[in-house]
């Protein structure tokens, strides 16, 4: 005999609920989402009018609370005092997963040193969508937003540089023309996947290598994906300047300094910086 498996309607625990909303297609949430988010008491939200859209579409009625970087520091007391009362509540951002980049962080960290359950339910990311389609190496690095401030920008991704796996960035599509030299600069060699729109109707993914970047035309437009590769492994043994090296150096010799032109050509080659610094030297003493 089959049991009904309707027949006992499983209670749902109280704490906080971590719940990934589709990306851009409202078809790609869970079934336990859509339930969990109905059996909330409160629904925290990034942007309401953004959140309408999914939850109108499903029907769900619960009570919501305008959740973003603004204002999560003020309604921590209210949601916390409301947990401890054992209420259901949920939290999601505009489009995938609460915390990652985007509000939720803050709540979640006050309900664990408040001893409050927090529960995460699989679901939309961005990062790992992207990162399964890449082709590269499945160990990566995800950074986030990258940074405003160009100075701490090019810090940062002089240390990323460093690191020989895949390296996951967000960026706002009016920033990117500008980001785009700084990502040639210090990962010349790799290859670059570019996402944008993903699970839209104009959904893009643009690959090329990033010493080619320069030659790119895309519409710029929804929030992008940036996926760099892990490092490409010279295997050859030679400890001198190839011809490849010698005309990516006669590109860059009038462009940037002879500094930056030497930790570009080490990161694909095993050649010493006097051999580079020398070559430099002469190209310039020649014109």
């Amino acid at each position: 005999m089959v049991k009904n498996s309707n027949s006992k309607i499983k209670e749902v625990k109280k704490g906080l609920y971590l719940v990934p909303t589709p990306l851009g297609n409202l078809g790609d949430i869970t079934f336990r989402a859509i339930d969990i988010l109905k059996k909330s008491d409160y629904i925290l939200c990034e942007d309401t009018r953004v959140s309408k859209i999914l939850l109108d579409k499903y029907e769900i009625k619960s009570k919501l609370i305008s959740n973003h970087k603004f204002n999560e520091k003020k309604n921590l007391s209210k949601v916390i005092e409301l947990l401890k009362k054992g209420l259901i509540i949920s939290i999601i951002s505009d489009a995938g997963t609460p915390g990652i980049s985007d509000p939720g962080s803050i709540i979640i960290s006050e309900c664990i040193d408040n001893n409050i359950e927090v529960i995460p339910l699989p679901g939309a990311s961005s990062v790992t969508l992207a990162i399964s389609i890449s082709g590269f190496s499945e160990k990566f690095f995800f950074y986030g937003f990258i940074p405003d401030k160009k100075n701490k920008m090019e810090e940062d991704f002089k240390s990323l540089s460093n690191l020989n796996s895949s390296i996951v960035f967000f960026v706002s599509p009016n920033k990117i023309m500008k980001i785009l030299p700084e990502i040639k600069k210090n990962f010349f060699g790799r290859k670059i996947l570019i996402c944008r729109e993903m699970t839209k109707h104009f959904e893009e993914f643009i690959r090329t290598d990033v010493e080619k970047i320069d030659t790119l035309k895309f519409e710029l437009k929804g929030e992008l994906t940036i996926v760099i590769s892990e490092k490409k492994i010279d295997k050859k043994t030679s400890q001198t300047l190839d011809e490849s090296d010698k005309k990516i150096i006669n590109q860059m010799i009038n462009k940037i300094s002879i500094k930056d032109i030497i930790s570009i050509i080490q990161r694909k080659s095993k050649i010493s910086k006097k051999d580079i610094y020398n070559y430099c030297i002469k190209l310039k003493n020649e014109k």
